[in-house]
């Protein structure tokens, strides 16, 4: 069995001046992140520090031109530490430059990660919305537009050196950033839960997590206003952070697996597009797995939701529906003669995910749950 391991150390700071201080940033410092987030809550601090604004090398969530554009800018720059202050985006280029030479490429990095990638700089990771988990995992996945897949770069050198939860980063963060990020971490939780991987301690941070979103949701829908989530922002990032830490340990599956493609082509945000995919991949498991660790997944969220075990999923989905409401594939630019061919790419491509799944699912399963959510 795989040892439980906890990487990498994890801080908690109420504001970015608290934690600027503390690790005496300064000019040797790179600050990754974007100009959005970097003025209101950065650039007052006159830190010193060298800076580098994702946006300005492409939009979205990462492919191999934007990290190249990247690489190239800098090329023959000097800076040790590297300070990542964003989304999952930011996350993961700043996972890639923590393992570049100054003369590599993504592709480099592909090709020699069977032989192990090494750490070339120290990486702090600061997370601006309350999904990714991704500050405490050893992978990154790019969008390889000459592949036309999304791929992991994993190693165990990727890992950050500390993560720094800032509950004061999430103020500015939008609504809709708020709903698919959460999202995106619920099912992290629900997913590295029922992972043949998973042991009882990962199973305890994916059970936390699930626990502090699904009150959190709850609160914030009885409120009913946009910003009313943000009285939680505290523990939204932990929940955030707990199902990193769980799913690092244990893997996601299915729903990542399939949501994809649908990134990767149609470009629906990741969160977004694991909750397409969610309801329908879970149905599939109570179809061809009904009795097993399920059962015990619906004793946990019934007891957070206040139903009977059997009617457990139904309300979750219910109540993912209250957070962002899910909308039916073809309403996403999917087209129904596309579906064969992402059930075949997924299940020649995406391996590392589906071992990771509650119960094995075919090509034709596969077929079946797009059709489902189409």
């Amino acid at each position: 069995m795989k040892a439980f391991q906890l990487i990498p150390a994890v801080a908690e700071y109420a504001q970015f001046a608290d934690y600027a201080k503390e690790a005496k940033l300064g000019a040797t410092d790179l600050i990754l992140t974007n100009e959005y987030i970097y003025e209101p809550a950065i650039s007052k601090l006159d830190l010193g520090c060298q800076t580098l604004f994702q946006e300005k090398y492409g939009a979205g969530e990462p492919t191999d031109v934007m990290v190249d554009a990247i690489l190239d800018e800098l090329r023959g720059k000097s800076y040790d530490r590297i300070i990542a202050v964003g989304g999952g985006t930011i996350i993961d280029i700043a996972k890639v430059l923590a393992v570049a030479t100054a003369e590599d490429k993504v592709d480099d990095l592909y090709d020699r990660m069977p032989d192990g990638l090494t750490k070339v700089h120290p990486l702090v990771i600061v997370p601006t919305t309350c999904g990714t988990g991704s500050e405490v995992t050893n992978i990154s996945i790019i969008n390889r537009t000459t592949k036309g897949i999304k791929q992991g770069i994993v190693s165990p050198a990727m890992f950050a050196n500390e993560a720094a939860l800032i509950p004061g980063m999430l103020a500015s963060l939008p609504y809709g950033v708020f709903a698919t990020s959460s999202i995106d971490a619920m099912i992290h939780a629900v997913e590295s839960y029922l992972s043949p991987n998973a042991c009882a301690l990962s199973e305890l941070f994916s059970e936390r997590a699930l626990s502090l979103i699904l009150r959190g949701w709850k609160a914030a829908v009885a409120e009913g206003t946009k910003d009313a989530w943000k009285k939680n922002a505290s523990e939204f990032l932990r929940a955030s952070n707990f199902a990193g830490i769980a799913f690092g340990h244990a893997g996601c599956a299915a729903v990542h697996a399939l949501s994809y493609p649908l990134g990767g082509v149609h470009h629906i945000p990741h969160g977004q597009a694991n909750q397409l995919m969610f309801a329908d991949v879970m149905r599939k498991y109570q179809e061809k797995k009904p009795v097993g660790k399920l059962n015990q997944l619906e004793e946990i969220l019934s007891a957070e939701l206040g139903c009977e075990p059997v009617f457990a999923l139904e309300e979750l989905y219910k109540l993912m529906d209250d957070v962002l409401k899910k909308t039916p594939l073809r309403e996403n630019g999917v087209t129904a003669d596309e579906l064969p061919v992402y059930a075949k790419s997924v299940l020649e491509t995406q391996q590392r995910l589906l071992g990771n799944n509650y119960v094995e699912l075919s090509e034709e399963d596969i077929l079946d749950i797009y059709r489902n959510a189409f």
